[in-house]
Formats: structure tokens, C-alpha cells, sequence
């Protein structure tokens, strides 16, 4: 037994178990929820597995390898924001202006495929970049918050693609955009016919991609080392000799190119077009996604992976259960919840850890 109270103890077991802890806890929440509201939890967690694609089809997973594939970018563009001392809630004005952009090089520019797709991309990314150095060069130079830079920075962006799309790419309807060219769109007809008819795309290798260069930079490098050092304490790393203004900047621009990296695999790999009036959620689920993923690149791949199968199997689970989907967020909520109280957590494995060694004591006597 206190081989186990090492675990409950141990401060780096304590960070790996949890997120762990969190999942169970929101899915036993959700549970009883359904309890009290009449419907049965197995029969609808049975079928939330079934809609993601753990079972009966092929189509369906890929359809969470697509919502993984987003928060993927989001998630990493927050979480390397907060390991370097920055609070980016602007991911999702950052995604939307380069999905903008991409979306508009899909259609203006007519090129061979090899060319074309790479240069969306690749400017959606720049786009993402230039966007989050606003609010890094005001933190930098006016040490303005950078929670209140990217907020407003989220509603320009909104505000800047509704008037953009309807005056110089404008579609059949008022509120969206034209198709982009099929020689700028990450869709293959391999990856379609592997999960028979997702639009499952090339952007989920472009975000395994991104997961292990955003690991080797914090983990493997100097400049990440002096990012993260200048995000724990910007005045000993001053001190140190390190460029806390430069390293300010560069966090926000390598976190904005994420975002709009996440607005390229989506506009491109998914819908194929933009449309006026929305902000996608997937910046600010990206926040969550960090969250449950402790900010780590490998941890950020499972968290968003959870997202993406419950996001992609609620309506299967409400139409087959009549579980209203609604219920899926409140369980994503309370997992959120339990990951943020993380000090709460603590608290109760400490004390397992004093009941597992009062018992032992008690042996002992």
C-alpha cells in the first residue's frame, strides 16, 4: 500500500494522473446526469463510441481525426503561449484570418496543385503570425495584457472577414465565400476512399507535424529554453542577458502561426470555403484542449483527440438515444472544470495517501 501512496505523492505521477482523473470524473457527472434526467448512461455513452467511430464505421472515425486535427493547432498554439508566460485567447481570431487568407488564395490564384496548396498553407500561417504580433508588440513594448490585446484582436478579425468575403470573394449566398480551386484543398482521394467519404485530410499529418517541431523547440533547443525562461521570470532572464522584448514577440508569432495553421486545415481540408458572421469555437476550445493536455505537445495530441471523438459523436448519440447534445458539453465543461482545480485533486489524493498510512499504521500496532 505505500507503494501506492508513492503515486498519490510523487509530484510529477500527480501531473500525469489527473487529467485521467478529470475524464473520469466529468463522464461520471455526465452519467448521473443522465441518471436524474431519466436516460440511461451505458446506452448513451454506447452510442457516443459508435458516432465517433470505435465501432461499426470506418466514415465516423475519420470524422474525429477531423475535429482532432484542429484542436490539435489550437491547442498547441495556446499551450506554447503558456509555457513561454503568455495567455493567447486570441487563437480564434489568429485561425480565422488565416483560414481568410488561405481561403482567398484558394481562390484567386489559378496554379498547379504543388505550388498552390503549399502557398495557402504557408500564408495562412504567416497571416496567423502577423496577426498574434499585434498584441505581442504592445505586450513587449507597453506591457499592454496580452488577454486584452487578443481578445479585441479576435473581434477585428471577425469583423474583418465579414467585410472582406462579400466585397472580393464572394459566393452564391451573401455569407460566404466562393469554393476554393480543388488545387489548393488538403482533401485526397486516397484518405477519402480510406475512410470512406470523411473529409479526413492531409492537414492531420501537418499537425503530427507541428506536434513534434513544437516539442523539439521547447524541449531540445536554446531558444526555446529562453522562451520558457522568459515566461517564468522575465526579469531574471533579463538579468541572464537574455531579449525579453524580442522573445515576447517571437512567442506570440510562433503561437499565431498555429492558429492560422489550424485556419488553414479547416477552411481548406474541410469546408472548402468561409463564411461571414462565425468565429470558430475551435480557437477557444484549443484553450481547453492545453489545459487537459498540460500544456505539453504530447499530451495536447490525446486531450484533443477526446474532444474530437466526443464533438463528433454527440449528434449520433442524440439522435439514436435522444440524449440531447447539450449533455456533451457539460460533461466537457466538468472535465475542464476538474483539470482546472487540479489543486482540488491534490488535496483528495493527499488524502488517500494519510488514510493509506494511518491504516498502515494501525497494522503496525
Amino acid at each position: 500500500m505505500k507503494k501506492i501512496s508513492k503515486y498519490f505523492t510523487n509530484e510529477d505521477y500527480q501531473k500525469k494522473i489527473i487529467p485521467f482523473l478529470s475524464v473520469l470524473l466529468g463522464f461520471i457527472m455526465g452519467a448521473l446526469i443522465m441518471l436524474f434526467s431519466g436516460y440511461n448512461p451505458l446506452e448513451a455513452y454506447s452510442a457516443l463510441l459508435k458516432g465517433a467511430g470505435f465501432y461499426g464505421s470506418i466514415k465516423r472515425f475519420g470524422d474525429t481525426l477531423l475535429n482532432m486535427t484542429t484542436l490539435i493547432f489550437t491547442g498547441l498554439s495556446v499551450a506554447f503561449a503558456f509555457r513561454t508566460g503568455l495567455f493567447n485567447i486570441g487563437a480564434a481570431g489568429q485561425m480565422l484570418m488565416g483560414g481568410f487568407i488561405a481561403v482567398y488564395i484558394g481562390i484567386i490564384f489559378d496554379l498547379p496543385r504543388i505550388i498552390h496548396l503549399p502557398f495557402a498553407v504557408i500564408s495562412a500561417g504567416l497571416a496567423g503570425a502577423l496577426w498574434a504580433s499585434i498584441p505581442g508588440i504592445l505586450k513587449a513594448k507597453f506591457k499592454v495584457h496580452e488577454v486584452v490585446t487578443t481578445i479585441m484582436m479576435n473581434w477585428i478579425a471577425y469583423w474583418s472577414v465579414y467585410y472582406f468575403v462579400p466585397n472580393y470573394i464572394p459566393g452564391n449566398f451573401d455569407t460566404e465565400s466562393a469554393v476554393i480551386k480543388e488545387s489548393a484543398s488538403l482533401r485526397t482521394d486516397w484518405l477519402s476512399s480510406l475512410f470512406k467519404g470523411s473529409y479526413v485530410n492531409l492537414g492531420l499529418f501537418l499537425s503530427i507535424i507541428a506536434v513534434i517541431i513544437i516539442w523539439w523547440i521547447l524541449e531540445k533547443t536554446t531558444f526555446g529554453y529562453e522562451l520558457k525562461a522568459v515566461g517564468f521570470n522575465p526579469n531574471s532572464a533579463e538579468y541572464a542577458g537574455m531579449k525579453v522584448n524580442r522573445n515576447i514577440v517571437f512567442s506570440m508569432m510562433i503561437s499565431g502561426t498555429l492558429a492560422g495553421l489550424a485556419g488553414a486545415v479547416y477552411y481548406l481540408g474541410y469546408t472548402n470555403n468561409i463564411k461571414i458572421g462565425e468565429l470558430p469555437t475551435q480557437g477557444f476550445d484549443g484553450i481547453a484542449v492545453a489545459l487537459l493536455g498540460l500544456n505539453n505537445p504530447i499530451g495536447i495530441v490525446f486531450s484533443s483527440f477526446l474532444f474530437g471523438f466526443m464533438n463528433a459523436g454527440k449528434l449520433f448519440m442524440s439522435a439514436s438515444t435522444e440524449v440531447p447534445k447539450e449533455l456533451i458539453e457539460i460533461i466537457i465543461a466538468v472535465i475542464i472544470f476538474f483539470a482546472a482545480a487540479n489543486l482540488m485533486i491534490k488535496g483528495f489524493l493527499s488524502k488517500i495517501n494519510k488514510v493509506i498510512y494511518r491504516k498502515e499504521g494501525e497494522k503496525n500496532v
